[in-house]
């Protein structure tokens, strides 16, 4: 058979472009291969649900830097182990019985001087009388001068053999009360402790849905134990996870509310739960003493303080209030009370507020004492929307975004522009005139404490980053404060918060931070309110003015 030239170029072709598709596939076989040992399908320690990689793009994972997270978050809780051992109990009158236990007085005085120190004795002693033979007791220890309206907290030690050391150092002049309050006995930490760590399904969240005209409502968490389709909301690079039970034919895309409430879920037990009622909590410690009178001494110099600056890190007490005004004791704070000098201060500063409604407190005191700022609507909804706040004359810009998932509360809150911390941080530019004050804690007292030190390392991680393209830059975190006590200890005792202010300390003891410990500040004022009222609001944010200006 004879073929044309032209025939014969045709049927090259083919097998060229056949050649070409072959190659192709080999190709795609090899790089499949090696896609799987490169681009490894990411996992979520904190669930039990994988991104779907065939459905979703996938970035690349730093296996170095994720390993070196659940180091760390496996070290620190291996240290909280450490800090807070099981405690068993068969019966509450061997727990730590606040009417039984014993406080005195370490070498009394007939009177003070301005700047002694006190030493308490403590023995906490069971039901029955018997002196314990272990510590790990949750104490809160306070000296208060209420006609002075004066309040300072206690430094308390540990000897874990059922013996403390209570120390206050004495910052003013008058009579002065001890208080010394048996938060939760040790029994009753071990419990919370490992009630706290045992599951995320104490919280349940309900997700909105747009569907077309109409809303559907699924269930939403951190962690869904089902085998039904999901709706995942993942951060690959900082491995944080949210899910929702997909609703059948409605977008994932198309959640746009959520709230929450408590679930009736408990991992206590009778017998523990019975260390938890009302009359078991924050009792004052038997006290073989009577108020103590403090003066100044003759010839008594006290030294001299410095200014206060940005960095500074302060051993309890960091402070004390006197007339209802918060003084720390490592620095002399100015008073910022004066609209003008609150202006002056803040004139071209740009102010990123980011965390809970604890500091959109700080907002609403701008907004009523700052008349010059002026509120811009950023066309949300609720208390949860983003606010801005900005005076142009002065080129002055304050912003509060809420931090990400989770957000425990009855009242709904858009869904459609949840954003983690750490990438709101990614975002600010960051100079000598820019400052970020973050807040973390009480929304995540109900979870497992890893949560909280994923957030909090992947949060840190942010500000090396952002100190390393702007070192200028301040940033400022604003400590928990103390909460009412409730009947639902599982869920909000203080101890959760406790113990969240010390992996934060840990945690961010390498940085170059301020620290405004509210912790501290609302155990002086003695407040017992996640909320405190506007004169500890205004005391805090004169700390941050004095940081800034």
């Amino acid at each position: 058979m004879i073929i044309s030239h032209r025939a014969s170029n045709l049927t090259a072709w083919k097998i060229l472009v056949m050649m070409m598709y072959v190659l192709a596939a080999l190709i795609i076989v090899i790089a499949s291969k090696n896609f799987s040992k490169f681009w490894p399908r990411l996992d979520f320690p904190i669930s039990v649900y994988y991104w779907d990689a065939s459905t979703k793009p996938l970035c690349p994972k730093s296996s170095i830097n994720q390993t070196n997270t659940d180091l760390k978050i496996n070290k620190i809780k291996k240290e909280l182990d450490k800090l807070i051992p099981h405690r068993p109990f068969s019966h509450i009158n061997t727990t730590t019985s606040a009417a039984h236990s014993v406080a005195k007085i370490i070498n009394p005085k007939a009177t003070y001087c301005r700047g002694d120190q006190l030493d308490i004795h403590l023995e906490v002693r069971d039901y029955s009388g018997q002196r314990k033979t272990y510590g790990g007791d949750f104490l809160r220890a306070r000296i208060s001068s209420p006609h002075l309206k004066a309040g300072a907290s206690g430094r308390v030690t540990d000897f874990n053999n059922g013996t403390y050391l209570v120390s206050f150092t004495l910052l003013w002049e008058g009579r002065v009360s001890v208080s010394l309050l048996l938060m939760h006995p040790s029994e009753g930490v071990s419990a919370l402790w490992r009630a706290r760590n045992r599951g995320y399904d104490r919280v349940i969240f309900t997700g909105q849905f747009a569907n077309g005209t109409s809303q559907v409502f699924s269930e939403c968490g951190l962690l869904l134990n089902t085998t039904a389709e999901l709706c995942q909301y993942l951060d690959p690079r900082d491995q944080e996870a949210f899910f929702c039970l997909k609703p059948p034919q409605v977008s994932c895309d198309a959640l746009v509310q959520l709230k929450s409430k408590n679930k009736q879920v408990t991992y206590l037990s009778n017998l523990e739960k019975s260390l938890f009622i009302r009359s078991n909590t924050g009792v004052e410690i038997l006290k073989k003493f009577d108020p103590i009178s403090v003066s100044v001494c003759d010839n008594q110099t006290m030294a001299l303080k410095k200014k206060c600056k940005p960095g500074m890190w302060s051993p309890i007490p960091t402070g004390y209030v006197w007339n209802n005004a918060w003084n720390l004791v490592s620095c002399n704070l100015s008073h910022f009370h004066i609209e003008t000098q609150m202006n002056v201060c803040l004139k071209g500063k740009l102010i990123y507020i980011l965390g809970d409604s604890t500091v959109r407190q700080w907002m609403e005191y701008f907004v009523k004492n700052i008349k010059t700022l002026k509120s811009v609507d950023l066309h949300g909804f609720g208390k949860l929307r983003r606010q801005l706040l900005v005076d142009l004359e002065r080129k002055i810009y304050i912003q509060w975004q809420r931090h990400g998932y989770p957000l425990v509360g009855s009242i709904s809150y858009s869904a459609k522009e949840n954003e983690y911390m750490a990438h709101a941080i990614d975002r600010i530019a960051g100079d000598s005139n820019t400052i970020i004050i973050f807040s973390l804690g009480q929304h995540f007292r109900f979870f497992p404490i890893d949560l909280f030190i994923r957030r909090a390392i992947n949060v840190h991680n942010a500000i090396k980053r952002l100190f390393q393209r702007s070192p200028e830059t301040r940033v400022i975190i604003k400590g928990e404060n103390t909460r009412e006590i409730s009947d639902d200890p599982e869920r909000f005792s203080d101890f959760h918060g406790y113990i969240q202010s010390l992996v934060l300390k840990d945690i961010f003891q390498d940085l170059d931070v301020s620290v405004i410990d509210a912790w501290d500040m609302t155990i002086a004022y003695d407040t017992k309110n996640v909320h405190p009222p506007e004169y500890v609001v205004e005391n805090q944010i004169n700390i941050f003015l004095n940081y800034i200006c």
